[in-house]
């Protein structure tokens, strides 16, 4: 199967989007080579802005060409949501512009750099900003779509991106709002979004061997959420599960939560990172220390049906 990471299709979105628009401007700060703008740099370099390791600044200049006309794409790694979220909030989401937020290298499968820059909260800090759309795309054919449906979106947009390299699926429905059924099932519901998807086939599969029948439903959208597909498999499969490269705490557990506690679950169960930060190693060997490989996730499903 062909592997590409989702960052790596956010660029190549770029440039698509930058050619049918040109309302579209690209801005970035110090990490082109590495948020994969520097496709869109080389092709509308009139349109490209390196605002340097400066990414308050850089979200208050896109604030700014916002109420230009203008829609501009911000780049840079997650874990600098942190470092420019007053700008976000006060400069962009309070005042509703219309300005869109590609951040990169989520997650603990950023590997070697460490817990210092994998982002494990991004999703928590974005989700509750009123008028954020939150993008989690599970593949490089999604990220194509969200970045399409982001620069329709009136108002602020946060997608969510990864460095490491992982599977291309066939193409899928793409609604913002609404979630895609992977697979059917009725012993169990395993929800997920973003890179997780290939873990949690590999787990669906797995318990199939164990004759247990799970359905797997992938969210690209975090918010606004698909609280009708959670709510109708809940009632289908009454156990569920979360999986997510992200904190158990304000993510796609909890917004799952939300939605469906008191309508019928019998067993629920957040599987993520586990309120710590990440360290230093490769993708696998960490995904493996955080039980987040597909057998891991399986083990886990079977002790708690």
């Amino acid at each position: 199967m062909e592997k590409k990471a989702v960052r790596v299709a956010y660029g190549e979105a770029l440039v698509k989007l930058g050619e049918e628009n040109e309302k579209v401007v690209v801005l970035d700060a110090d990490l082109a080579g590495a948020t994969m703008t520097n496709g869109f740099k080389k092709a509308y370099p009139n349109r490209f802005y390196d605002c340097g390791i400066a990414e308050a600044n850089m979200v208050d200049v896109a604030a700014g060409m916002s109420t230009m006309g203008l829609i501009p794409f911000c780049s840079t790694f997650a874990v600098f949501a942190g470092r420019n979220y007053d700008q976000i909030r006060n400069g962009v989401c309070y005042p509703k512009f219309n300005v869109k937020f590609g951040f990169s290298h989520a997650g603990i499968t950023l590997g070697e750099d460490g817990g210092s820059h994998q982002a494990i909260e991004d999703i928590a800090l974005m989700r509750v900003l009123p008028g954020m759309t939150v993008f989690v795309p599970s593949d490089a054919n999604e990220c194509y779509q969200c970045v399409e449906a982001a620069a329709k979106i009136e108002g602020p947009v946060y997608i969510r991106t990864a460095r490491l390299a992982t599977p291309v699926y066939d193409p899928r429905p793409f609604t913002v709002g609404k979630g895609n059924v992977i697979r059917d099932g009725s012993d169990c519901a395993i929800f997920t979004c973003g890179i997780m998807l290939e873990h949690a086939i590999e787990a669906a599969d797995i318990l199939a061997g164990q004759g247990v029948n799970a359905a797997l439903v992938s969210f690209h959208t975090i918010k606004p959420f698909d609280e009708e597909l959670a709510l109708r498999y809940t009632a289908k499969c009454r156990k569920v599960f979360t999986v997510e490269e992200h904190s158990i705490i304000g993510g796609l557990g909890d917004t799952v939560a939300s939605a469906i506690i008191g309508n019928g679950v019998e067993k629920f169960m957040k599987i993520g990172i586990n309120d710590v930060f990440g360290q230093s190693g490769k993708p696998a060997d960490l995904l493996k220390e955080y039980e987040l490989t597909g057998p891991q996730i399986a083990e886990k499903i079977l002790k708690n049906l």
